[in-house]
């Protein structure tokens, strides 16, 4: 690296209008999370059942008796031997905010196509305790946009028909809640870049002086392994 240096008066000058763009983009950062908590509800009508430990459940299982649901869609088809490295480099914070997000009425699952064996072999190799569970035999993934079916896969298949993807599986984040009447309701669903703010680690490469340094990598995350795969540094 070749950094520009300064004075430390310099320096804090210039620190100081870096916070002042820091704290202009914290309350639009509020603003939009408030835009997002505003958005209406949809009526979830059908009955999704899914593979998990104890044998088959319902969505409505899947909050564990509290009223918000937060559902990350893991990328693992059911022809894979392992999970997709971008869907375990964003899981690796899952275990350790679970507790917490469940004293705000929150519980968080992972749901994945592939059969419930492969998930949690998967799941014990890599050292998590997360709620996994399997949609197989459902419509889930379908209906929320992150597998496709064989001709769906292409032009505008994916983030609200913005963006195109090429595979059969693709990385997502759906919430659901319970409403007063006892309805299950989908609030919010996020693709793409819209789940960066889900990953830690991005956010810490993100104040170091080199970034997240892919620019010269032929496409991003290519330097990503599984935790188990990388070599030592």
């Amino acid at each position: 690296m070749s950094p520009r240096t300064a004075s430390r008066k310099d320096w804090h000058a210039e620190r100081l209008e870096l916070l002042r763009k820091e704290k202009e983009f914290t309350r639009a950062r509020d603003a939009l999370s408030a835009a997002r908590r505003d958005l209406p509800w949809v009526k979830v009508d059908k009955d999704y059942v899914f593979e998990a430990p104890e044998g088959k459940v319902s969505l409505r299982d899947l909050f564990a008796g509290r009223s918000q649901l937060v559902v990350y869609h893991f990328m693992f088809h059911p022809d894979w031997e392992a999970g997709c490295k971008s869907c375990s480099f964003w899981s690796e914070s899952f275990d350790a905010i679970t507790r917490h997000i469940a004293q705000r009425d929150v519980t968080l699952a992972v749901v994945s196509r592939a059969p419930l064996a492969k998930l949690l072999a998967f799941q014990k190799r890599m050292g998590w305790t997360f709620r996994w569970v399997s949609s197989g035999d459902s419509d889930f993934n379908f209906d929320y946009r992150v597998s496709f079916r064989d001709g769906e896969a292409g032009e505008g298949n994916y983030n609200f028909g913005t963006l195109s993807f090429g595979g059969p599986e693709a990385p997502g984040i759906s919430v659901f809640a319970l409403g007063d009447d006892g309805a299950v309701y989908h609030t919010y669903s996020a693709y793409s870049r819209g789940l960066d703010m889900l990953n830690p680690t991005y956010h810490i490469l993100d104040i170091v002086p080199k970034g997240r340094d892919e620019d010269a990598l032929s496409y991003p995350m290519e330097w990503l392994r599984l935790h188990d795969e990388y070599t030592a540094a």
